[in-house]
């Protein structure tokens, strides 16, 4: 019931402006008015808290400290009730009139000059406020400060230029602002509407929220606890509710920093790489939130690319952000807090790899992937992410694997390179001809059955001085060691390689003797070092319909103490058109071994011919 007749103002110009920006192009979406209005609540009753342990007298101590949200979808309406701090008529003048002590000033002023940092722009009752004009008719604050000797009053206003005060009475203490929305809002007075913005945004308040009397379910923010007060369980119950999940996590990061930010994260890494199962490409799942409320669900610059797989929570008390709470207005600050949670994982993956190896492979089965793909790509953290990376090799056991420092470990007197195949499968490896000459000489080769394996050594190049080297390239020089059987003299392998040469013509660039190989009769060797079997294939994905491919380019190697060679040898006299077809043969032989031949027709003819000569 009021006692006083209406007293009229006019919004400051600031405010105007302020009021102009947000209902025309501050926020993106509208529901956010929930959100901030519920924040603002939430700061009041959190204020309350804090006064009721110095202040003895406070009005309606008996009060719950809730928040108490209703909708009536006839009249269009939205109430938000709280039972915090409350104002005077004084407060709320200051607070939803003027720009002394609402934050507007600062705003407008951090407008101009991006990258202003103000804090005071979080959680503020007269900023966030305002965006409760982009979907209201009128707003109305009914509101009693905590002090007792001070009446009620209800501030009304259409967003328009003007506002009314006036006293009340009956009024609890705390505030209750009543929206009534515009036609085409409506649907803001719809209980499920509510009810899923409130799950969204809302779900880590510190306080009970009701929506028509029915408890609205919050979670506990885990992030913002001691960890030595955190039971596992109650870990996997935060990562169930925000990651979606229904098992376990696998990994958990918790930690708390004040320098050089403020942080509060907690985060985890799923059980399974759900990329590798064929789903769609995940996208970031690390919410960003600033005191418990969130700004931003999938933040795209937070984060590294490679390290989308993880899910949790970071938050923020140093984040400058506008009022909307929704743009950055310093990316070099968001960066930065990017770069410590980067930083703190990688350490957090560097201690499981070496004190729990067996779970850290289990890990690295699922998402060694996204390591290499940040090894790669991303020059900031290479180093720290190289000495994560592992390989089965030529001295590993099948699913066993091994790390680049361990292989450096092993090195042979005098080697400077670092071997590596790449190739589907294992198998496929030690059944073809390049590890051979590696066996005989006891060098180590990475066995590397991904095609990202040659993009991540191509672009990181070295690790502790020695170079990266695939074992199948014509660069590979290799010391001499005792060989088996007679071989052809210098002088008839001189003749054979030019007569190679001369008859495979523009197929091969050069044909040599070779010095790696052992049992078979000859090998294929990159020429071009981006030519790998797996990089041709990755190229020929990326042309266009109809475009040519590029000729494969090759060095043909033989080894002049198997008996094919021999035969070929003898044979050039005897019978030169079929010594012809045997050497494209024994070409096509290699290329096969090198996963470089791509059109098998000509082949197969060919054989035929060779058939009908037995």
């Amino acid at each position: 019931m009021s006692t006083a007749t209406p007293q009229k103002f006019e919004f400051q110009a600031e405010i105007k402006q302020l009021l102009d920006i947000v209902i025309h192009s501050l926020y993106t979406e509208k529901e956010i008015f929930v959100r901030e209005l519920v924040s603002n609540a939430s700061d009041a009753l959190e204020k309350l808290r804090h006064l009721q342990l110095t202040e003895k007298d406070v009005h309606d101590d008996n009060l719950p400290l809730e928040i108490a949200i209703t909708t009536d979808d006839k009249a269009k309406t939205v109430t938000i009730q709280d039972f915090g701090l409350g104002m005077t008529r004084e407060e709320l003048i200051q607070n939803l009139g003027t720009i002394a002590h609402s934050g507007s000033k600062q705003f407008l002023k951090a407008l101009g000059e991006s990258g202003a940092k103000n804090s005071n722009l979080i959680g503020q009752f007269g900023v966030g406020f305002y965006s409760a004009f982009m979907v209201a008719k009128s707003v109305k604050v009914y509101s009693h400060s905590w002090r007792k000797d001070a009446p009620g009053h209800v501030w009304s206003s259409d967003g328009s230029g003007s506002y009314e005060i006036e006293e009340v009475d009956g009024q609890r203490r705390g505030a209750k602002i009543v929206v009534e929305l515009k036609d085409e809002c409506a649907e803001f007075a719809q209980d499920w509407k509510l009810k899923e913005i409130l799950t969204r945004y809302s779900a880590f308040v510190g306080f009970p929220i009701t929506l028509n009397g029915e408890k609205i379910t919050t979670v506990q923010a885990l992030w913002l606890r001691n960890k030595s007060e955190i039971k596992d369980e109650e870990y996997t119950e935060f990562y169930k509710f925000q990651a979606h999940a229904h098992d376990a996590p696998r990994y958990r990061l918790h930690f708390n920093a004040d320098a050089p930010l403020t942080i509060n994260a907690l985060v985890f890494v799923p059980q399974e790489n759900t990329e590798k199962l064929g789903f769609a490409r995940l996208e970031p799942s690390v919410a960003l939130y600033c005191r418990k409320v969130l700004i931003d669900a999938q933040p795209k610059d937070l984060l590294p690319e490679w390290l989308r797989f993880l899910k949790g929570v970071i938050d923020s008390e140093d984040l400058p952000l506008n009022i909307s709470r929704e743009t950055m207005q310093d990316k070099a600050l968001l960066d930065k807090l990017g770069k410590v949670i980067t930083k703190r994982f990688l350490k957090l993956l560097e201690e499981e790899s070496a004190q729990r190896a067996d779970a850290y492979n289990e890990f690295y089965a699922q998402f060694g992937i996204f390591l290499k793909e940040g090894a790669a790509l991303d020059f900031t953290h290479k180093d720290q992410l190289v000495k994560l990376l592992r390989w089965e090799s030529s001295l590993t056991e099948k699913g066993k694997t091994t790390s680049l420092a361990d292989y450096v470990s092993r090195l042979k007197d005098g080697q400077k390179e670092i071997y590596y195949l790449v190739a589907p499968n294992r198998e496929a490896i030690e059944s073809g001809p390049y590890l051979e000459g590696f066996k005989a000489r006891n060098l180590e080769v990475l066995f590397c059955y991904e095609a990202v394996d040659e993009y991540v050594f191509n672009n990181v190049r070295e690790f502790d001085g020695k170079k990266f080297l695939s074992a199948d390239h014509s660069d590979v020089k290799l010391e001499d060691v005792p060989q088996q059987g007679e071989a052809l003299s210098e002088a008839d392998v001189k003749d054979l390689t030019k007569w190679l040469k001369d008859a495979l013509g523009a197929q091969v660039a050069e044909v040599k003797s070779s010095d790696r190989l052992v049992g078979s009769p000859a090998l294929a060797t990159n020429a071009d070092k981006f030519a790998s079997p797996m990089m041709r294939r990755m190229m020929k994905a990326m042309k266009k319909p109809g475009e040519a491919d590029e000729p494969v380019k090759v060095n043909l190697e033989i080894n002049p103490r198997h008996a094919v060679i021999k035969k070929l040898h003898a044979l050039r006299a005897a019978d030169a058109d079929k010594a012809e077809l045997v050497a494209e043969q024994l070409l096509d032989n290699a290329l096969i071994a090198a996963g470089l031949l791509e059109d098998p027709s000509r082949m197969v003819a060919r054989l035929n011919k060779l058939l009908e000569s037995v």
